[in-house]
């Protein structure tokens, strides 16, 4: 029996590898819902979209909006909490909020967020004499924190309302509740973990090492996840059509769901799955009123953070490429103008004497 788990590891290791297993799942899941997303909008009425965006309150977007600020302002600390963990304290705040909200914002709606992501994280934070080691441990702990609210916010949602994710995974109320338990179960084993010793906290081997934070930290670590996602639920709940009522945390759950299915795709901006999986799971609202909402959140969460981003990084390349530059130059010039007209004042002056 070990022979034959042993044979079909390397054969598996050889053949397909986990590279391309996860490029297959995310190409599934992106045909899967784009799939059931064509089929959807069929018969959807163009007019009654239009009219359901017309019908979302004005002040309720404008509070979706700060909400939005809200969750982009937590995912600031996402990097400082993993700079400050990593020992690079020189780093200040607003760098780590910067590269933060840019390899986010910017790697999420292209897609591929963890190379996207890393390669902005280190063209920001190589000017602060961080290696691509550096950068692969503060992407590693800021995608810690993430899971870690996705769990916990998850463990709480299933175990209260467990029916909420029934129309998304098809699994009974019973499971979908065990599922919670076993969500708290895992973040208690990791915490009860990290007690054990510094030792144990440490990952990795040859040139790449990381150690965790301790479990007192890692509480933090899971405050910021969990307000984080708290926001972005509650920006969406704020969208969401007064009728049929819906509670918070039932509409958290089939949040938390559609984004981690958007994840797993790596489609750019999670398009297509996100969208999807709101309406399988969301089947008594209407469609056109359920689309109202996607559309107005894309826009806040997605659309506008990613022209902010861009007009970030544009500004910042163009003042290291071309006004940095320019403005040493000239700073050059003008202590060689002084340092030669100096000489020439203090010359006639030593002829005199």
């Amino acid at each position: 029996m070990y022979r034959l788990l042993s044979a079909l590891k390397r054969g598996f290791k050889e053949k397909i590898g986990w590279k391309r297993l996860g490029i297959a799942l995310s190409l599934i899941i992106i045909a899967l819902a784009v799939t059931h997303l064509v089929r959807t909008l069929r018969g959807v009425d163009s007019a009654l979209v239009l009219t359901a965006l017309h019908d979302i309150a004005p002040h309720r977007i404008a509070l979706a909006a700060l909400c939005v600020v809200g969750a982009f302002c937590t995912l600031t600390f996402y990097d400082f909490f993993a700079l400050r963990t990593i020992g690079r304290n020189h780093v200040p705040y607003r760098i780590a909020a910067m590269s933060s909200f840019t390899s986010y914002t910017i790697g999420h709606n292209i897609g591929a967020t963890v190379f996207t992501g890393g390669a902005i994280r280190f063209r920001i934070y190589s000017d602060y004499g961080l290696t691509a080691i550096d950068v692969a441990k503060i992407c590693f702990l800021s995608g810690l924190t993430f899971w870690l609210g996705n769990l916990f916010v998850l463990g709480i949602g299933l175990t209260l309302e467990p029916w909420a994710a029934s129309a998304m995974d098809m699994l009974p109320d019973e499971v979908n509740r065990l599922i919670g338990i076993g969500c708290f179960a895992a973040i208690a084993a990791y915490l009860v973990w990290l007690k054990t010793g510094d030792k144990r906290r440490e990952l990795g081997q040859n040139g790449w090492k990381v150690v965790l934070p301790s479990a007192r930290l890692t509480l933090l670590q899971i405050l910021i996840g969990v307000v984080d996602l708290g926001f972005c639920a509650l920006a969406m709940y704020l969208l969401m059509p007064v009728q049929p009522h819906i509670d918070f945390i039932s509409l958290a759950v089939v949040f938390i769901l559609a984004t981690l299915l958007g994840f797993a795709s790596h489609a750019p901006g999670s398009i297509g799955v996100f969208d999807a999986a709101m309406l399988v799971a969301l089947p008594e609202f209407a469609k056109e009123q359920l689309l109202a909402t996607l559309v107005v959140f894309r826009i806040l969460y997605f659309l506008i953070p990613f022209c902010i981003s861009i007009s970030i990084m544009g500004t910042r390349e163009l003042w290291l490429s071309v006004i940095q530059p320019w403005q040493e130059r000239r700073r050059l010039s003008e202590a060689c103008t002084a340092a030669a007209q100096a000489g020439a004042v203090r010359q006639p002056a030593q002829g005199r004497k």
